[in-house]
């Protein structure tokens, strides 16, 4: 372990969850450039907004220059948050930045003037793991090593609720977990997932607190942000998992993000397996604009209607009355009328 350092982690990001880490860690100078790689850091900055950490509890912890972290490679391409990249090499003394609350670090490409300019940290190395009892050399930690594998196959019979959305913190994770809820209320055993999107615990962790038995997200399969080339794999190991571990009625499924986003769900919606299993497709919007086009979308790309609309277009009754006069579909406020929303997805799984 030439080279090889000790430090004490006082912040292990969410992300870094599968990656069988404790707060005392060995790093060394050799950093594999790829998502998912775990490496430690050290904050080199204070930020009054924008300015904490998902612990691998869930729970949000503040981050304060000096705090030595546990964080993850990744990209990310969101459009009102941080956009970044994987660095094509770091050595111990780079500079990353922390794109998102769950930890995920790269090379930021693109700030939010609301968010100000992200954290920036010292790179320290990468966390080493030793697997096997007695082993004195050990090996780059990666969010893989005690996740699900990637299912190539789908044997998840389990009916799907989707709640897709036309961009991120368009009420998606609100509209789901009031979904959880009402269907666990009404004596349904109920299912979980986050399938797309960059790795943070929040909206598996509202869907369990909404009563979902089980509630996991595509980080459980080792993914850090979802592409094309992952998202049905790790997609198909969730609802794979879901059905083996709790064979539950239903799984409710957002899908992070948006539908022309970047994170794959255009490849969840144009499935055949996932399609297959689809009872309910409920689309979050911001606005009247958002609402038409996504159904436009979805019924020309995919040849899938909406079963109901739900976020901010909802809002109010000028909203509503566009959606359901204009589109002629169900819009119901998960916040103000959760019930409403819920029995039309109930009439959905009952057809």
């Amino acid at each position: 372990m030439m080279n090889s350092r000790r430090y004490h982690l006082d912040r292990i990001a969410s992300a870094a969850r599968h990656a069988g880490i404790s707060r005392d860690v060995i790093v060394g100078p050799e950093i594999r450039c790829e998502e998912g790689s775990v490496l430690a850091v050290r904050i080199l900055n204070d930020k009054r907004s924008y300015n904490t950490l998902e612990s691998v509890d869930g729970r949000l912890v503040p981050l304060r220059s000096g705090d030595i972290m546990a964080g993850v490679l990744g990209t990310r391409r969101a459009l009102r948050g941080y956009a970044g990249v994987v660095p094509e090499g770091l050595a111990p003394g780079d500079t990353v930045n922390v794109l998102n609350l769950g930890g995920v670090l790269g090379r930021c490409t693109a700030s939010n003037r609301d968010l100000g300019p992200p954290f920036e940290a010292e790179v320290l190395g990468a966390v080493l793991t030793f697997p096997r009892l007695g082993d004195r050399v050990g090996r780059p930690a990666h969010i893989r090593d005690q996740a699900l594998a990637p299912a190539e196959r789908l044997d998840c019979t389990t009916p799907l609720v989707l709640v897709a959305g036309t961009c991120m913190n368009s009420g998606k994770t609100v509209a789901a977990s009031e979904i959880v809820r009402g269907l666990a209320r009404a004596g349904l055993t109920v299912g979980g997932a986050k399938l797309t999107g960059v790795s943070l615990r929040r909206d598996s962790l509202s869907m369990m607190d909404a009563g979902a038995v089980m509630a996991l997200t595509f980080n459980d399969a080792g993914v850090v942000s979802t592409h094309e080339d992952q998202v049905l794999p790790a997609a198909r190991a969730l609802l794979n998992e879901l059905q083996a571990k709790q064979a539950p009625d239903v799984i409710v499924a957002e899908l992070g993000d948006g539908i022309l986003g970047e994170y794959g769900v255009q490849d969840l919606l144009a499935d055949p397996g996932l399609r297959a299993l689809t009872r309910a497709l409920v689309v979050c919007a911001p606005d009247q604009v958002g609402a038409w086009g996504a159904v436009r979308i979805l019924e020309e790309d995919y040849g899938l209607r909406p079963t109901a609309i739900s976020g901010p277009v909802t809002d109010n009754d000028v909203g509503t009355a566009f959606v359901t006069g204009r589109l002629g579909i169900p819009a119901w406020n998960a916040r103000r009328e959760p019930e409403r929303l819920v029995a039309v997805v109930r009439e959905a799984l009952d057809d």
